[in-house]
């Protein structure tokens, strides 16, 4: 069990650790596959997506709108059709809807009154801003990949936090549901990570790249975090 006494700084990953954006990408991505008579099992869809958004994350860095509107694309390229303008902007344009889990805002209220908190998020502030308000908790810090110029899982993201969070590595614990995205660039660091596993249609990865590791927790929700963190 980890000695929560230890920690300051509480940091979060945002796109399904604290927003559904399972759910986010089911509705966007559904419509689109639809309308070009195609189907995929849900476990499928979750597997194409994590491998193209991965894909697009790599070399020259670009906003995450662009990565966004590659992974439709990629869809259409694998699946044998062409989205139209429309429908590759869709996918970007949907995340302003993707709401939080049922269990994040409670959970960041109970945290927020012993912690600071921080967000670092493979995102770009203008789409953050479209979830900030739902969150309903103001953050000490928000890092994003604009911020870094990169993409989780390169650790130059949590290297640029910990410049602006100033906190040493034992005193920080990191929050995140990707193994690839988040446990395995923290504990690079030394930072203690906590795996949020949420119930998925592809267990362990959900919508993000599989990987193996071994964070210091492991939660089912957020709440039973806030719950174990005093």
């Amino acid at each position: 069990m980890l000695d929560f006494t230890r920690f300051r700084v509480l940091t979060f990953d945002c796109y399904g650790t604290l927003i559904d954006w399972e759910s986010g990408i089911f509705a966007a991505l559904r419509p689109i596959l639809a309308a070009h008579d195609k189907n995929l099992p849900d476990s499928t869809l979750l597997e194409l997506y994590a491998e193209l958004e991965a894909k697009a994350e790599l070399g020259a860095f670009r906003p995450y709108r662009e990565v966004l509107q590659s992974v439709v694309r990629g869809f259409g390229e694998r699946l044998g059709f062409t989205p139209t303008a429309a429908e590759v902007s869709y996918l970007p344009d949907s995340l302003a809807n993707w709401q939080p889990f049922p269990d994040t805002i409670a959970a960041l209220r109970q945290l927020k009154t012993r912690y600071q908190l921080a967000i670092i998020s493979n995102i770009d502030d203008e789409l953050f801003a479209n979830t900030a308000s739902k969150l309903e908790v103001k953050f000490d810090r928000v890092i994003t990949a604009q911020h870094a110029g990169a993409y989780k899982p390169s650790v130059r993201i949590f290297k640029l936090a910990q410049e602006q969070i100033a906190v040493a590595p034992e005193q920080w614990l990191h929050v995140g549901q990707s193994i690839y995205h988040d446990v395995i660039p923290a504990k690079s660091l030394g930072i203690a990570t906590v795996w949020v596993n949420r119930p998925s249609p592809r267990p362990g990865a959900g919508a993000a790249k599989a990987a193996s590791s071994h964070a210091e927790l492991e939660v089912a929700d957020l709440l039973t975090l806030a719950d174990l963190a005093g």
